[in-house]
Parts: C-alpha cells; sequence; structure tokens
C-alpha cells in the first residue's frame, strides 16, 4: 500500500479529487482541501472510502502503524554500523507527559550527556503521528536502504563524522536490534520517581496492539554505567546541557 502523508493527492466520491494536508496515524482521520476550496474536510480512513489519485484503495490499519520512527531508526544506524560507520548513536527518552519518546541521531564522540545537535537530527514520536517522516527530506515509508541514502545526501558533513570502529558500541546496539526489532525500541530515560536506574534496558512497543517485551534482558550501552549520579536521572541531567537558544521543547523534539 502506498504511504499517506501530507500532500498525498486523493480522490473522494462526492468531492473529487483532493490534496491531504494533515494526517494522524492514530487515529485514522485526515484532512483534506479539495478543489478551491479554502477549508479543509476532515476524513476517516476506514469508513469514508478514500482512494490514491490513481484509484488504489487506501485501506486504515490493515496493519498497526508505528506509533514513532524509534524502530526504523535502529535498523538505519544497524546498517551503517555494518558499513563503517560506527560512530553513530541513537539516543532516545520519554516527552514530560510519558506519552511520546523523543530521538536523537548524532555522530563523532560517543558523549551521552553532551550530544551535539544537526538539523533534522532529532524529533518525536508524537510529530510523527501526523507526518511519519525523519526530517531529512525522506519519505513516509521509506525502506533502510533509502534511509540511508537519503541521509547521506541531505548531511553528508554529518555522516562523514560517524566514520570510524565503535567495535564494544557497535556489537551491544547489533545484540539490541537482534532482539527487539520490528516491534520494540530502546529507552534511555526513566522516571527517577520511579526509583534509582533499572537494573536492564527500558523496551517500549512502537505500535499498539503489540505484546508485552518477553524477549532476553538487555544492557545499558557501554560506557553507561559511569554517567549515572545516583542524585537525578540523565532525561533531567540532559536539559542542562542544551545549546545556547535552545528549548526542551523544540530542540528536543
Amino acid at each position: 500500500m502506498k504511504p499517506v502523508a501530507p500532500g498525498t493527492v486523493i480522490f473522494h466520491r462526492h468531492r473529487g479529487y483532493g490534496v491531504i494536508t494533515a494526517v494522524n496515524l492514530l487515529t485514522g482521520w485526515i484532512s483534506a482541501r479539495f478543489g478551491s476550496e479554502v477549508r479543509t474536510l476532515d476524513l476517516n480512513l476506514a469508513t469514508d472510502e478514500v482512494q490514491h489519485a490513481d484509484g488504489e484503495p487506501i485501506l486504515f490499519r490493515r496493519r498497526p502503524p508505528d506509533r514513532m520512527p524509534h524502530a526504523r531508526l535502529m535498523a538505519m544506524v544497524r546498517e551503517l554500523h555494518r558499513a563503517g560507520y560506527q560512530r553513530l548513536y541513537l539516543y532516545s527518552w520519554p516527552r514530560p507527559s510519558g506519552l511520546h519518546w523523543r530521538w536523537h541521531l548524532f555522530a563523532g564522540q560517543r558523549n551521552w550527556m553532551e550530544r551535539p545537535w544537526r538539523e533534522g537530527w532529532y524529533g518525536s514520536g508524537s510529530d510523527y503521528n501526523f507526518n511519519p517522516v525523519m526530517g531529512w527530506g525522506d519519505t513516509p515509508g521509506e525502506p533502510t536502504e533509502q534511509l540511508v541514502r537519503t541521509l547521506a545526501k541531505f548531511d553528508p558533513q554529518g555522516l562523514a563524522q560517524a566514520l570510524g570502529r565503535d567495535e564494544d558500541h557497535t556489537e551491544w546496539f547489533e545484540r539490541v536490534c537482534a532482539a527487539l526489532l520490528p516491534d520494540y525500541a530502546y529507552t534511555l530515560g526513566w522516571d527517577s520517581r520511579d526509583g534509582p536506574v533499572p537494573p536492564t534496558l527500558p523496551i517500549i512497543p512502537v505500535r499498539r496492539g503489540v505484546p508485552e517485551y518477553n524477549g532476553p534482558a538487555l544492557s545499558w550501552p557501554p560506557g553507561w554505567a559511569r554517567l549515572w549520579t545516583g542524585s537525578r536521572s540523565l532525561v533531567t541531567t540532559r536539559f542542562s546541557v542544551l545549546p545556547a537558544g535552545a528549548s526542551t521543547d523544540t530542540a528536543a523534539g
């Protein structure tokens, strides 16, 4: 099935051809503008018989949609590690609401606390629900190989910083991907009010309807234990080292 995202041309049996302006992948509702109409029309993909411009039906939730891109990002990072870009890292942590998880790719030195911020290298599941792209010129549903090519074209200087060896982290990341993909991802944040740092890596599902993870316990990434101060979570600590002019809502996705 073709991807559905803002800008997709659709056909509605009563309205004719139109363009999608917003998509909510969790609920199946879209907003679309038809012809010269200024106002948008809300449609439900499960009941309103919306079609692509070529007549292909848009069938909602034949497979539950991803609520966040973390599993796709993990698969992409694994492929880049295998290609020699081992100094590429994926940090993920929950938003304060606990409803969505942020993500941040960074390259170069493996410093979880002082990570460089580059345009298009960070985002949030709350944005992904409405516009399922990463933000570096990719299109919805791009396979792993295409995501790699798109990122390399978007920011070759940034990706070049990931070229190099980090065998400890690469081996850990490979084990994590083998255990979690395609239905689960990891988070490196937790609520310190729930107690001390968990003994194993916290696991989160990337879509609804996925059973609770019951695979092998996974360790934290290499070097992670040395960062823990015992007084507050790294989620809180991270906000104290954002670059000048950045806010926790915009820079962190």
